[in-house]
């Protein structure tokens, strides 16, 4: 029912030496959302954890985690849980929450065990936290939209914020999603790094035989992964993340780290990159 792999930090002159199958092992995380189970991957980017659970009409129960050596998963952490399928429900600290597609729910330190149940396909963030914020659900009406691009340059794209200062308190996790339009291809573009918080990336809502080719690495040391649905990519603070997809897509960003300055970004411009 809970299986957790763990992925160690990665250290850029190291990543410079990898070969396609060692990149993917090592920031591609697949094979996420499996039907009557939860999957974790506890990462040492800010001790972020990335995940699935899908409860297919029975319920999973997130509870202890032996990798964070806590009597509950979320007695020392926050969470964003986003419902990337039909409608479920979570339930949590005695009230149960209805996620319709695309809503979000944050859950704060010391909330106890997460049951998931329903039809839903969860896709679970956690990092540290040192307080404890109100659990909250976050529908699409209540999200800070910015619009951002131009169909010029094949990446215009709507980014809505959930957990982020503009809607919401917590303690370091942010997180959103950015859709792009008919006709756009590029995200984060011109590209940036932000060497104080790791950042992870969850496509989704892309055909079976859709890719998003994701590019990383230093930004004169430039490596990429072709990724297909519900797949993630980790991002080290040393890394770009950009990429551009066949097709309509969407992806989930969340981070963790110093601080919840979403602006807190060094870019790259294209010129300047290799």
């Amino acid at each position: 029912m809970l299986t957790v792999e763990t992925r160690h930090a990665i250290h850029p002159d190291h990543a410079k030496q990898m070969d396609t199958d060692t990149l993917r092992s090592n920031f591609l995380a697949g094979g996420l959302f499996a039907s009557g189970e939860i999957r974790l991957v506890y990462t040492h980017y800010d001790r972020f954890v990335l995940g699935g659970a899908v409860p297919n009409g029975a319920p999973l129960t997130l509870g202890k985690v032996e990798e964070t050596k806590t009597d509950t998963f979320l007695e020392r952490r926050e969470m964003g849980i986003v419902n990337i399928g039909e409608t479920g429900t979570v339930s949590a600290d005695g009230t149960s929450y209805t996620l319709a597609k695309g809503e979000v729910l944050y859950l704060g330190k010391g909330t106890g065990d997460v049951t998931f149940d329903g039809a839903g396909r969860f896709y679970i963030t956690s990092a540290p936290a040192h307080e404890s914020f109100p659990n909250r659900l976050i529908k699409m009406d209540e999200c800070e939209k910015v619009a951002m691009g131009a169909a010029e340059t094949s990446n215009k794209r709507t980014i809505k914020m959930f957990i982020h200062p503009k809607v919401m308190e917590s303690c370091q996790l942010i997180l959103g999603y950015t859709s792009l339009e008919d006709g756009s291809v590029w995200n984060t573009i011109p590209s940036h790094i932000h060497d104080r918080r790791m950042e992870a990336y969850l496509y989704w809502g892309m055909d079976e035989e859709s890719r998003v080719l994701h590019l990383m690495g230093e930004p004169t040391e430039t490596r990429h992964l072709f990724m297909s649905n519900e797949e993630a990519a980790i991002s080290p603070p040393w890394s770009i993340h950009s990429g551009a997809g066949i097709g309509e897509y969407t992806f989930i960003w969340a981070m963790a780290g110093d601080n919840v300055d979403y602006t807190d970004m060094d870019f790259i411009q294209p010129k300047d990159m290799k």
